[in-house]
């Protein structure tokens, strides 16, 4: 109650008072009170669960008549994972911003690829750029979800590399050399070792094991290092990272890149905005329209 309190500015019985008035309004208990403190019962979460929504709604109303005033304005907040945070929102940003330089990104991070998203549900996010690993299931029917395009993994190695040269590379041939790789349980990982075991070969092991594309892309352009990285990846930013697709045959497995919103959720123009122009730049990649990047 009393850090309550504090963070709305207010003395901790006049919290007291309010909570006791909205019980007697609503004719339920909204919190059990402990030594430890308090903590909602069945009835303040459903509650909590609807007056996030409300809230929400309020300060989706100010950004609207914020935008109104000033058309080429606002913010919004966007969950990325690294790998297309990395490729894409840099050259897209760079369109972006040039007819909207006023307004700010606020980009998380995000450090799985699930369908969970916390954040999103939580409306701290207003919408998340994804890869979806697996078919979406019915537990997720209050999210829209949208493919913008397909991806697919590519073996990369650094562009100075002993193997950035080769017109054809066997898998085989890679079997004993030193792998940068997600961890086992990852899309890439698992895509990796199902090509190594169609061809009746040992999983190679990896030197380094991480999530970090940066990390990963590092290595492999500083030594011998073989990773895998999404293609959309490598075109866009291969040559800032110096490493390139190897000419290695992988089974092909659709990635698909999608933008996730929540349903029932009023989204703001400047939202709205955001996600226009970022389909249209996805499509971009889909038809090959884009140029690579040069290098910085």
């Amino acid at each position: 109650m009393g850090k309550a309190a504090a963070q709305l500015g207010m003395t901790q019985p006049s919290v007291s008072e309010l909570i006791s008035g909205l019980e007697s309004t609503f004719g339920a208990r909204l919190f059990d009170r402990t030594t430890q403190g308090v903590e909602p019962t069945i009835y303040g979460r459903a509650l909590l669960k609807r007056t996030l929504a409300a809230f929400d709604e309020l300060k989706q109303g100010i950004r609207d008549i914020e935008f109104l005033a000033e058309p080429t304005t606002g913010e919004l907040r966007i969950g990325c994972v690294d790998s297309v945070a990395s490729a894409m929102l840099t050259p897209f940003g760079r369109q972006f911003f040039q007819g909207y330089p006023d307004v700010v990104l606020h980009v998380e991070q995000l450090t799985t690829p699930t369908l969970e998203l916390p954040r999103l549900r939580e409306r701290s996010l207003d919408v998340v750029v994804a890869r979806l690993v697996e078919p979406v299931a019915d537990e997720h029917d209050d999210l829209n979800i949208e493919v913008l395009f397909n991806d697919h993994l590519v073996i990369a190695a650094g562009m100075q590399g002993s193997w950035a040269d080769r017109p054809q590379i066997d898998l085989a041939e890679l079997v004993n050399e030193p792998w940068v790789l997600p961890p086992p349980n990852s899309w890439n990982s698992m895509v990796v070792a199902d090509a190594f075991r169609a061809r009746g070969l040992d999983m190679p092991k990896a030197c380094t094991i991480t999530f970090s594309v940066h990390l990963r892309a590092g290595l492999s352009a500083s030594g011998p290092f073989i990773t895998a990285l999404p293609s959309s990846l490598v075109r866009l930013d291969g040559a800032r990272l110096a490493v390139k697709a190897l000419p290695v045959d992988l089974p092909v497995r659709p990635w698909p890149v999608a933008i996730v919103t929540l349903k029932n959720r009023t989204l703001s123009p400047i939202v709205q905005l955001f996600i226009d122009h970022f389909r249209a730049f996805a499509r971009s990649l889909d038809t090959g329209s884009l140029p690579e990047q040069s290098p910085a």
